[in-house]
């Protein structure tokens, strides 16, 4: 929300600490009169807040040094008065600007002198040019109370990190944590909390469990298999986490942080409670939430999207390996996220790879694409290949490989063979192939019939036989917006 430089006077309306989900708020250079509300502790997302050049009054809340991500605090400019609240220095601020208010007192520990001047009231020990502040002369026997009960309570914590210490050493836990956000939590609450009742899944590479911090906060938690403790490995793991934990799109999941231990491997991310696009589809959990032909388009191409971020967008391209419904997450409002980068690996041209291309194993049954068989090597027209599939599955509700299949059939034969024998509208205006494919549990109207068989033309695009008869996941967000017209068949 930017209201900055107009005319807009009175209070500031308490209703915008009801925005939980406000992110940027400035109100810069107008009339506001009276205090900044005290309920500023719902804007949890808030990172820019710039309130300078008013007539506000009263003191800075204490609760703003608890907003966990606020990295932009401007109130410069007004008529503030009392002390510096302490939980300022807690933030991890990038511009902080409190000058020309009437702020007094003793400056805390950790500001800057040029984000204070024109408070002439401030002082401070060692900041110039701020005066020194006056010593109490005498010591109250109230002052002895307070800083014996502090006293004692370092003691005690003190006591139990100590212990705290000696069980992780009992455990062979020895964690090595790097944190990509700013958490409202310790890392390490996360860590001791993988107890077997919190596994919600497994995969190929891990378990996955979930874990709910004393904030209420979820997170989901990958603990990778297959851990061999060596110099060589935990440095490519770091270095794989590092080339992750940059990575900011909508359409894909947080890494939050990741942590390596002797026996130990482990990658926290935000936590999707509706799950995955597999569950959606294939289990119902939520008793038809996507029944909607709409609701499905926006998943595939909200994910198409994130993909293509991974691929183009990111230096070094960062190619997937395992795409496929259940890896395709959905966060509260029903928005795709791309998720689970266990097996990704970024496009490093290797002596023994000259061609740029990655030779693990990788991927799901019924996603890998057919030229692995031979090549033994995944590459970014492998990603689109597992894609296509998850297009497909997203049309007619059916799994890779659906039981109603015979054994020589999955469901891009299946899909492909429909496609074939019948590809034209009926003397009636139906859709003989397209009725045959669409879930039976969807009620699409006529108007979205075309956008359905626009989906199927590029999902058959995407899983041509050869790699390079395939779209760019790039190609594949524009052929679904339908931007552009269809490929030629060498259309990369």
């Amino acid at each position: 929300m930017d209201f900055g430089n107009n005319q807009f006077s009175g209070g500031l309306p308490s209703c915008l600490t009801n925005l939980k989900k406000l992110e940027k708020l400035n109100l810069q250079s107008n009339k506001f009169t009276g205090a900044i509300p005290n309920a500023v502790s719902s804007w949890s997302a808030l990172s820019s807040l710039n309130l300078s050049n008013n007539m506000l009054t009263g003191e800075i809340p204490n609760q703003i040094g608890n907003l966990p991500v606020l990295n932009y605090l401007d109130l410069s400019g007004n008529s503030l008065s009392g002390k510096i609240p302490t939980s300022l220095t807690k933030l991890r601020l990038n511009i902080l600007n409190i000058s020309n208010n009437n702020l007094e007192g003793k400056v805390p520990t950790g500001l800057d002198v040029s984000s204070l001047r024109g408070n002439p009231k401030l002082c401070s020990p060692d900041l110039k040019p701020f005066p020194r502040c006056h010593k109490s002369k005498s010591v109250s026997y109230y002052s002895v109370g307070i800083l014996s009960a502090v006293a004692f309570f370092l003691i005690v914590s003190l006591i139990w990190v100590v212990i705290k210490t000696r069980l992780f050493r009992r455990n062979k836990r020895l964690w090595k944590i790097t944190s990509f956000q700013r958490l409202g939590f310790k890392e390490q609450d996360v860590l001791v909390s993988l107890a077997e009742s919190n596994i919600i899944g497994m995969g190929g590479s891990g378990k996955v469990y979930r874990v709910t911090m004393k904030t209420g906060q979820m997170v989901a938690v990958k603990k990778l298999f297959g851990v061999h403790e060596s110099p060589e490995t935990e440095a490519e793991f770091l270095a794989e986490m590092e080339t992750l934990g940059r990575i900011r799109h909508k359409n894909i999941v947080k890494l939050l942080f990741g942590s390596v231990g002797e026996d130990f491997r482990a990658l926290v991310y935000e936590y999707m409670e509706n799950g995955s696009l597999g569950d959606m589809l294939h289990e119902d959990p939520k008793g038809g939430l996507l029944l909607d032909w709409g609701k499905r388009f926006e998943i595939g191409l909200g994910a198409a999207q994130g993909l293509a971020y991974l691929h183009h967008d990111c230096v070094p391209g960062i190619v997937h390996r395992d795409v496929k419904s259940n890896n395709i997450l959905l966060d509260e409002e029903f928005r795709p996220r791309v998720a689970d980068f266990g097996l990704a690996k970024t496009l490093q041209i290797k002596a023994s790879d000259s061609d740029g291309s990655m030779s693990r194993v990788a991927g799901s049954y019924g996603y890998i694409a057919p030229e692995y068989a031979y090549m033994m090597k995944i590459t970014e027209k492998s990603d689109v290949y597992s894609f296509g599939v998850v297009l497909m599955e997203i049309v007619t509700g059916k799994r890779p490989n659906d039981s109603s299949f015979n054994e020589n059939t999955d469901l891009v034969k299946w899909v492909t063979s429909a496609a074939l024998l019948s590809p034209e509208k009926t003397s009636d205006g139906g859709w003989t192939y397209l009725d045959q494919l669409i879930d039976p549990k969807m009620s699409p109207s006529s108007r979205d019939y075309e956008e359905i068989e626009r989906v199927l033309n590029v999902a058959l695009q995407c899983t041509s036989a050869f790699p390079i008869n395939r779209p760019s996941m790039r190609k594949v967000v524009e052929l679904l917006k339908n931007h552009s017209t269809a490929p030629s068949k060498q259309q990369q």
